[in-house]
């Protein structure tokens, strides 16, 4: 399959290809709306910075939507835009595909 530099392939890996978005999305769409500490509790090994980082691409992207609340200490909760739900199939295929891949190993 060949692409030029308009390929959605590479586009689609640009947006989520780090294994960190793909996580962050996963827990969101399994779970719903969560909280920053419920995320990171929810993604085995991502430090605090990288989950900043990454939601804040995401959120950049139109995947993630951010809202904070105005309380003390400040509430702030991450849910999937509409878009961020299209990627389901993605994520769909990419679990039936690791599903099995560990049967053969």
């Amino acid at each position: 399959m060949s692409c030029d530099n308009s390929c959605p392939i590479e586009h689609t890996v640009n947006l989520i290809g780090h294994k960190w978005k793909v996580l962050i999305i996963r827990n969101l769409m399994n779970h719903g709306t969560l909280r920053f500490g419920e995320l990171s509790k929810g993604i085995h090994g991502i430090s605090q910075k990288m989950l900043t980082q990454q939601l804040r691409q995401l959120e950049e992207d139109r995947i993630v939507q951010r809202k904070v609340y105005p309380e003390v200490p400040p509430k702030v909760e991450y849910t999937l835009t509409e878009l961020g739900m299209t990627l389901k199939p993605i994520l769909d295929a990419m679990s039936s595909w690791g599903s099995e891949h560990i049967k053969t190993r």
